[in-house]
């Protein structure tokens, strides 16, 4: 099945390599939450083209990745190389994984698509060993909230609201769905699946965006985009 992705994996992969919102600000607080990983057996929970999964990897990890776009898994193999151990899958199915397989989960802004977290989370707290990790980061519910409520679309915080995109990139466009929920109910899913949630983070900018990005730098560094959990399989 064509994956909405698909059509933008080679736009939206040079986008993702130097954009304010990634390069600057999503993957190092993904990075820096992930801490010393030398020797650890990570999964890349929706790894894209595979930025994340390469500095992982770098910094001694034993990383394995999946996506649900075939298109950003071929952009993820000529970045990693033909070894690399990635492959194509939905995370609102089973994943073909074995029960504690890996010390840590990372999931860059995946959960967002999804409107049933409770069949995702249960697969990776079982993919998880016993006290592992699982790292995350998901649109702000607040932020999303305020935009929607200033353009009058919004009213109720606390229902869950499909936000619906037209993505152009690169001359392709694309239509993108996304589910917005409100901190309670993402927190609520968590300890459900049976995760203790360590940290929620709202991470500031890397201060070189300042440079990179000038004028978008001031509104990022006062005003939280993304939201970010640290939790730990009990």
């Amino acid at each position: 099945m064509t994956n909405s992705y698909d059509t933008l994996a080679e736009a939206y992969s040079a986008e993702n390599e130097t954009s304010l919102n990634n390069a600057y600000y999503e993957r190092p607080a993904m990075l820096e939450l992930a801490g010393d990983v030398a020797g650890r057996r990570i999964l890349d929970a929706g790894c894209g083209s595979g930025p994340l999964f390469a500095t992982l990897r770098d910094r001694g990890a034993v990383v394995t990745g999946f996506d649900a776009s075939a298109g950003m898994i071929e952009m993820a193999r000529r970045r990693l190389g033909e070894d690399a151990d990635l492959r194509v899958l939905d995370l609102a199915d089973p994943l073909p994984y074995p029960d504690a397989a890996f010390d840590d989960v990372v999931s860059s802004l995946v959960l967002h698509y999804l409107r049933d977290w409770e069949s995702p989370l249960a697969e990776l707290r079982r993919v998880l060993k016993p006290g592992g990790r699982l790292i995350v980061s998901v649109d702000h519910p607040m932020c999303n909230h305020l935009m929607h409520r200033m353009a009058g679309r919004r009213p109720d915080y606390f229902e869950p609201f499909k936000r619906d995109e037209e993505w152009n990139m690169g001359g392709h466009t694309a239509q993108l769905s996304f589910w917005e929920r409100p901190l309670g109910a993402m927190t609520e899913d968590f300890t459900a699946a049976g995760f203790r949630i360590s940290a929620i983070r709202e991470p500031l900018p890397s201060p070189a965006a300042r440079e990179a990005y000038p004028d978008d730098f001031p509104l990022l560094n006062t005003f939280p985009v993304y939201l970010f959990f640290v939790l730990h399989a009990e």
